[in-house]
């Protein structure tokens, strides 16, 4: 990319703010908080989806919804998006994000990540992860040329380390969870030249894992199911459906918004302890974090994708789920094996993390309501839940 291709790019950009104090941050800042709170920030676009009749014929990836995305199509992408919808019950339909170019959802939003690090010409990107962001990240940045280091916690799947490594990236595997791994990276962040691929912090990510949504509301014809599930850690796939039913709401293409249902591990659940409280925040301290705060996260629940003791966004998060009518649901590390298990038996391989929200609703949690939940994670990555042979 040229100078001057790099600069009217930027000044194309809509620019971050911080959603907790109003702060606002230049898309060329290379800021990934809030500068005064150190929150994680959103991006200022209200964008316009285009109706179900102009999507026909245009290309089959996720970058059909231009005018939802601020980047424009990158010469770095791999197809990812346009995954499929298949029933499972009468009543509910999985959405199989797990069959992205690298076995995750999280491409939806590193593909964003990675062209917007593009524009703005870093020496390195770094990431932290328990193990499929990363790998996004590391993928993207390969595919762009962009060097990368990704932080990852002790006891994340050995698989998803060697995948990480294949694409290039260094890894920096830190003693602790999940927290002390995005510490690590946070501290290293700052350094000149470096641009945070944060999926936590950066509202880019949120960009890209929206289009699920759109995905998903394409697909049914123009419309939506009555409840959308999502598992939830740090919450990026539940906040970026948020951003699109809002869009698709405004613009008139939808009746009724979906209610957005959470779930967590029964062992790692701040969210839906916060819920169950009544508050609009995580509690003081969580019981997880306060008995495991060097836990690594498959030594908590073999979903340890969401084992986020206290994500950023909790409180975008709990405040998503209360202005779309949904509610949080937990599932045991028991509930998740046999949801795993029963999946198997339907052809579908998918990792324990994938399959929480396939746990939650399997037995009628949602009342015979329509619904789609996510298998947003393939089972090669992570083998059979508590180490079983399927």
């Amino acid at each position: 990319m040229t100078a001057e291709t790099r600069r009217t790019a930027l000044a194309a950009l809509p620019d971050c703010f911080c959603p907790a104090d109003g702060t606002r941050v230049p898309a060329t800042s290379p800021e990934w908080a809030c500068p005064l709170c150190r929150g994680p920030l959103d991006l200022d676009f209200s964008p316009t989806p285009a109706p179900l009749t102009s999507l026909t014929g245009r290309v089959n990836s996720l970058w059909r919804y231009a005018e939802c995305l601020p980047l424009p199509a990158p010469a770095i992408s791999l197809g990812e998006g346009r995954t499929p919808l298949v029933e499972l019950t009468g009543t509910v339909r999985a959405k199989l994000d797990f069959l992205m170019p690298t076995l995750s959802f999280k491409d939806r939003g590193a593909v964003m990540l990675a062209a917007l690090a593009g524009h703005l010409g870093p020496d390195r990107v770094i990431a932290d992860s328990s193990g499929n962001a990363g790998t996004a990240v590391a993928a993207y940045c390969a595919r762009a040329g962009l060097p990368c280091t990704v932080y990852v916690p002790a006891g994340t799947s050995p698989k998803k380390l060697e995948q990480i490594g294949a694409h290039g990236a260094r890894l920096e595997v830190v003693d602790g969870g999940r927290e002390s791994a995005a510490r690590a990276a946070r501290a290293a962040a700052d350094a000149p030249g470096t641009f945070y691929a944060s999926h936590v912090h950066n509202p880019y990510f949120l960009q890209g894992t929206k289009t699920y949504v759109h995905e998903v509301w394409e697909d049914l014809g123009g419309r939506l199911p009555d409840a959308l599930v999502f598992p939830v850690g740090n919450g990026t796939l539940l906040l970026g459906a948020a951003l699109a039913v809002r869009e698709l709401h405004a613009a008139g293409l939808i009746a009724k918004a979906p209610a957005l249902y959470a779930v967590q591990a029964a062992a790692v659940a701040p969210l839906a302890e916060a819920w169950r409280a009544g508050t609009d925040d995580l509690l003081g301290e969580t019981r997880e974090a306060a008995a495991t705060p060097a836990a690594t996260p498959a030594a908590v629940t073999s979903a340890e994708g969401i084992a986020i003791p206290r994500p950023p966004r909790a409180r975008q998060i709990l405040s998503a789920v209360r202005e779309f009518g949904g509610g949080f649901l937990t599932v045991t590390d028991e509930q998740i094996a046999a949801a795993q298990l029963d999946l198997t038996a339907r052809g579908l391989y998918v990792e324990s993390t994938g399959v929480a929200c396939w746990a939650a609703v399997r037995d009628g949690a949602l009342d015979g309501r329509t619904a789609v939940v996510p298998l947003c994670g393939a089972g090669a990555k992570t083998g059979v839940a508590g180490g079983s042979g399927v």
